[in-house]
């Protein structure tokens, strides 16, 4: 599941940022659960929070990507040609 599908099927509130060199996606959880981490699996992102846990791939094309996520808004950071 793309970033893209994944806020629309879930109903996050999204963000894309466009830079010369980079893209940043903020993706809006809400901060109601305090337990929420992320993970970088090759090219997948996992989210974990309180129970659920979610799951988006990442653009072939990014080369460096750089995830965390705090007071219930995941962030990430891609390079490379997006």
């Amino acid at each position: 599941m793309s970033l893209e599908q994944f806020t629309r099927n879930e109903g996050q509130v999204a963000r894309r940022f466009q830079y010369d060199d980079a893209v940043v996606f903020a993706v809006d959880f809400g901060a109601s659960e305090p337990e929420a981490s992320v993970d970088l699996v090759d090219e997948t992102v996992i989210v974990v929070i309180g129970e659920d846990q979610y799951e988006f791939e990442l653009p072939e094309t990014a080369h460096e990507a750089h995830t965390f996520i705090k007071n219930g808004v995941l962030t990430v950071e891609l390079e490379g040609d997006l």
